[in-house]
């Protein structure tokens, strides 16, 4: 049965959280069921990370990352049509796509950079080692909020091809029509700041917002050691 787990006194509120690390620790109290057990977190880099190394830490859990990215609009990058995959499986987002005017060049150029950009940091990260057994696994998948919905989506997508024993998917803010499209598509989703109203700004949730450096986010992973049977 999917279930949604909200902090309903944060519901359509601003800058509820320090930063990530913050947002990270109060997740994991919502968690605590998965303590101990043979479940595995997985972060979406680069901002997921730290958010997800504070879960994996609280709850005992070992960290692996899922590599995922949004395909860019050229002329908007924080903007994304899409979504790749560690496969290299696409996932469109076709309504806004056909509202672009974007070239089916354009349309490949930007996947074939999406592609590019996941093997680098699958190398730099987690030094190209292969993606970690998750059948009959609980499955936690981070990241730092739910915007578009289609980077989620990818990485539930292939998660699912891997026979997981159930998926959990935590992030700290998320807008409420995009948290609704992942639901029916996971076991469990908690999203704590769960916003409502047109417009949606994952940094809106945080009164300390940046872009992590990859020196910052290896830096974190070096506190872990990745898990491969």
């Amino acid at each position: 049965m999917q279930r949604i787990i909200e902090d309903s006194s944060l519901r359509d509120k601003l800058y509820v959280f320090k930063d990530r690390k913050e947002a990270g620790m109060l997740l994991a109290q919502r968690l605590l069921g998965y303590k101990g057990t043979d479940g595995i977190v997985l972060g979406i880099p680069s901002g997921g990370v730290p958010v997800a190394a504070e879960i994996a830490k609280a709850i005992v859990l070992p960290l692996d990352l899922i590599i995922m990215r949004k395909v860019q609009i050229p002329y908007n990058p924080e903007a994304g049509f899409g979504a790749v995959g560690p496969d290299s499986k696409v996932l469109l987002n076709e309504e806004l796509l056909r509202s672009l005017d974007l070239s089916e060049k354009e349309v490949e150029q930007q996947i074939k950079m999406t592609m590019n950009i996941i093997k680098r940091r699958n190398e730099l990260f987690r030094k190209g080692l292969p993606f970690p057994s998750v059948k009959n696994r609980v499955v936690i998948i981070v990241d730092d909020g739910l915007a578009s919905g289609y980077t989620m989506l990818s990485a539930v997508d292939f998660v699912k091809r891997h026979e997981p024993q159930k998926i959990v998917v935590a992030v700290p803010t998320g807008s409420e029509r995009k948290v609704e499209f992942i639901l029916p598509n996971v076991d469990e989703l908690i999203c704590l700041n769960v916003r409502s109203g047109l417009s949606f700004a994952v940094a809106d949730a945080y009164e300390n917002w940046y872009d992590l450096e990859d020196d910052e986010v290896i830096s974190i992973l070096n506190n872990f050691s990745f898990s491969h049977e």
